[in-house]
């Protein structure tokens, strides 16, 4: 890639390379929501925690309306603002929305982050397919570009089916499988022709 040219990650899953030692992000698999010259934002889709959606709507007193959704697992979502949801959803439909605080993706999701969309939740209504975490994954400016140059993640097109529609267990196998070839083969190294 010429120097100064800039890629754009923005709808892409970010996988950790087998083998990568850091605790934070070994073996995840990350949408990422914005990537820019400022840096990155995304959600690890793959990794959730010991609270249910239901624990959660409690905790911010609504009663959650969609049984659908009770059980769902909340997911931690990076090692940033922990304390703060995010929730990945589909676009909204005609007449729902829009919330306070989204984030429109290119490629047909959005991120939300004001409680409104629980709100709506809540309420039976708002989107269909949602996953919610507590925190998000954030590069600074060149910081991404600096870890996939070091080979610390593949990227490919991001897949909306491994978010909402396959088990948590199978996330990051469906993710790799995206690729078209087995990971296990690759070098850990970097490599310079």
């Amino acid at each position: 890639m010429p120097s100064g040219a800039r890629i754009d990650l923005t709808n892409q899953f970010l996988i950790a390379m087998p083998g990568m030692a850091d605790e934070t992000f070994g073996g995840t698999v990350v949408y990422l929501c914005e990537h820019n010259e400022k840096g990155a934002l995304g959600l690890v889709i793959n990794k959730p925690i010991d609270i249910k959606l239901r624990n959660l709507f409690e905790k911010i007193e609504l009663k959650l309306e969609r049984p659908e959704l009770a059980e769902q697992p909340v997911f931690f979502g990076g090692p940033v603002q922990t304390e703060r949801g995010f929730v990945l959803h589909e676009k909204l439909g005609e007449g729902q929305g829009p919330y306070n605080s989204t984030l429109s993706i290119r490629g047909g999701l959005e991120m939300t982050t004001s409680k409104d969309v629980l709100e709506a939740l809540a309420e039976g209504a708002g989107p269909a397919k949602v996953l919610v975490t507590l925190g998000y994954s954030g590069w600074q400016a060149g910081q991404l570009e600096d870890e996939l140059g070091r080979n610390g993640w593949l990227t490919v097109d991001a897949d909306h089916k491994v978010i909402f529609d396959t088990p948590v267990d199978e996330r990051y196998d469906r993710a790799m499988s995206l690729l078209g070839f087995d990971p296990r083969m690759l070098s850990q190294e970097a490599g310079h022709a």
